[in-house]
């Protein structure tokens, strides 16, 4: 089966030879079959290679190496490897609790390009900080709105392990307020030690088997 990348460079070459074609040939529009060979020539491959190389891009974008491909994203992929299971996104990384190749997308499903018209806003506002704007240090990226406790439980919610913990036991409501999302599992005393990439300095890491 051809993959996503073969299909869209066939359909760009198919797309360059048939508008090659009736560059040198233009007298074949004048048939009817010419001007059907100029709408595929013209509109239909071209809109199908845009249309193959977006959805390419926007599924290789869901991937933990292109998330990390920003210099200043650098320190929070270093936060996966931290050696100390109080680091939630190193926990879960290390321990495969999320996809290792899809990480960041996992855990931040609604986020920048991914979440709706204000998130994809922001998604635009990165490209242009990334190319143009001046780029903050890692320590001072914060999320533009609370953590939703949506992207826990949709791997968590009904788990034996999340409805049986202790901790998510000390009142009678905690699970019914996370569920709720009015309060959130990145709370105070609760998973609030995340990627911290203040403190790498002064963390040890786990070293990853070949």
């Amino acid at each position: 089966m051809a993959t996503p990348k073969a299909l869209e460079t066939l359909v760009i070459i198919i797309t360059i030879a048939l508008a090659a074609l009736l560059a040198f040939r233009a007298d074949l529009t004048r048939a009817q079959g010419g001007k059907v060979l100029a709408f595929f020539a013209l509109f239909l491959f071209p809109s199908l290679a845009l249309w193959t190389g977006f959805s390419e891009q926007m599924e290789r974008s869901k991937s933990t190496e292109f998330c990390l491909s920003c210099h200043v994203m650098t320190d929070f992929g270093r936060s996966l490897h931290v050696d100390d299971k109080s680091y939630l996104p190193a926990a879960h990384f290390q321990n495969n609790l999320v996809p290792n190749a899809h990480a960041c997308y996992t855990c931040h499903s609604d986020y920048t390009m991914f979440g709706g018209v204000r998130a994809k806003l922001h998604g635009v506002r990165h490209l242009y900080v990334n190319y143009l704007g001046r780029i903050p240090k890692p320590e001072d990226i914060k999320l533009y709105q609370p953590y939703n406790n949506r992207e826990c439980l949709h791997c968590h919610a009904g788990a034996r392990s999340y409805l049986e913990a202790s901790a998510h036991h000390k009142r009678p409501d905690i699970l019914a307020q996370a569920d709720a999302n009015r309060l959130s599992c990145m709370a105070n005393d609760c998973h609030d030690i995340v990627h911290n990439v203040a403190d790498l300095k002064d963390a040890t890491f786990w070293k990853e088997p070949k």
